[in-house]
This record gives C-alpha cells, structure tokens and sequence, in this order.
C-alpha cells in the first residue's frame, strides 16, 4: 500500500483511460474522504455532481467543442488563468506544453492534432467518470478562500484516488467553460463551476501517461526562517 508521501510523489494527471467504468462504491468512497478535508469555519464549500451517463458527458463535450468551434475562448464563473503571464509562470507553462506536444511529436503548426488533443480534455481522456466540482456563488462574491478550500479538496480526491488504483485529472479547461456546463447539467442558478476532475483507470501502455513535468527545486519556492 502506497504511503501518503508516495501517493504524492507518484501522482500524474493522466491523459488516456481504459474504458472501464469507476464502481459507485469506490466513488463514494472517495468522496467521503475527500469530505474530511479542512476548510474555512467549516464551510465545507464543495458541491460535487459525480458524472458517469456516457450521454451525459458526451452532451458536456459536445457542448464545449461547439462553443469552441463558434470561436468563444471561455464562458466562465472565474478566471482560472493569470490574465498577464510573468516569468517564471509563462516560462514554465510553455516548457510543461512544448514537453508534451514533444512527446507526442506534434508539431508546433499542426492546427489539426493540436486541437484534437485540446479536444480530448472534452471527451474526458476516455475516463468512465468525471467528478465536476462547484460551490455557491456567494461564497466566491468577493472573497477566495472558499476556492482554496474547493483546491484542498480537489487533492484529497486525487490522493483518495491512488487508494483504489485509480488515476485522475484534474480539469481547468472546463473551468473556462463553466457556464457551459452548468447549462448542460441544468444545476442551479446559484451554483459556480470551479473545476472538474477526471477519473478512471490508466491506460498504461498509453505514451501521453508517460509526460510527467518537472516540479522546481524546493530553494525555488520556499524560504526557510528558522
């Protein structure tokens, strides 16, 4: 059994899965220990739909592509990513993307495969399960931290996860398109998509699951004052 510091160091978001269904049971599972995770006063701000009808995800997609291919480059509730990129963010977003179009030997003026793999976030990697995560828009009505709680929670799933050797991804390409989704699922009006978690079982003989960035050398990004 893997220990918690090895879940961590061995996690990838994976980015091809078997067509092998993620029991009900295992989900809860999960869920339920992803739940324990701390949060703000105990707002405990997560509001999960767990999504497994093929119809239904294929909808989502579909919805997403259309809007896409319609030229609409986000339909959000927030803003994932920076709107002005600075070093050494933009530095490594684009060695984490060269990286994997590298690897998969696309090159960097193929329109057509490029966004095919774009695509590909929307048709869930394949996975059975997508867990697409929201809270409550007055929670996030000028104020963060139930975000960074809904972030804490998004790792207790991918860690909760490993238990049952199960592999995800992490989504914020749906979170452009939040509002779209939302519509397709018909959730609430109160309700705010932060992001989605994809879920399922690896296809390991995949090449793209090989892709693995580097993380930065811990002098990078913390200062110790003793």
């Amino acid at each position: 059994m893997l220990t918690i510091l090895e879940a961590i160091n061995t996690r990838s978001s994976k980015r091809a899965f078997l067509p092998k269904p993620v029991s009900k049971e295992v989900q809860e599972k999960i869920l339920k220990a992803a739940g324990m995770t701390p949060s703000g006063a105990n707002m405990q701000p997560w509001i999960v739909y767990a999504v497994s009808n093929k119809e239904i995800l294929q909808n989502v997609g579909d919805a997403i592509i259309a809007k896409m291919n319609a030229g609409v480059k986000h339909d959000q509730f927030i803003q994932y990513y920076p709107k002005t990129w600075i070093s050494p963010y933009k530095k490594r977003r684009i060695k984490t993307g060269v990286g994997l179009y590298t690897l998969m030997e696309v090159d960097r003026k193929d329109v057509e495969k490029r966004t095919k793999m774009w695509h590909d976030n929307f048709r869930w990697f394949g996975a059975q399960t997508v867990f697409f995560i929201f809270t409550d828009k007055v929670n996030i009505d000028e104020a963060q931290g139930a975000i960074l709680d809904c972030g804490a929670y998004m790792q207790s799933i991918l860690l909760a996860a490993k238990e049952f050797g199960l592999d995800t991804c992490p989504q914020g390409s749906t979170t452009e398109f939040g509002k779209v989704i939302a519509n397709v699922l018909k959730t609430p009006d109160n309700l705010a998509l932060l992001y989605s978690v994809v879920i399922g079982y690896a296809d390991e003989d995949a090449k793209i699951n090989s892709y693995q960035p580097k993380r930065v050398a811990l002098e990078d990004s913390v200062t110790f004052i003793d």
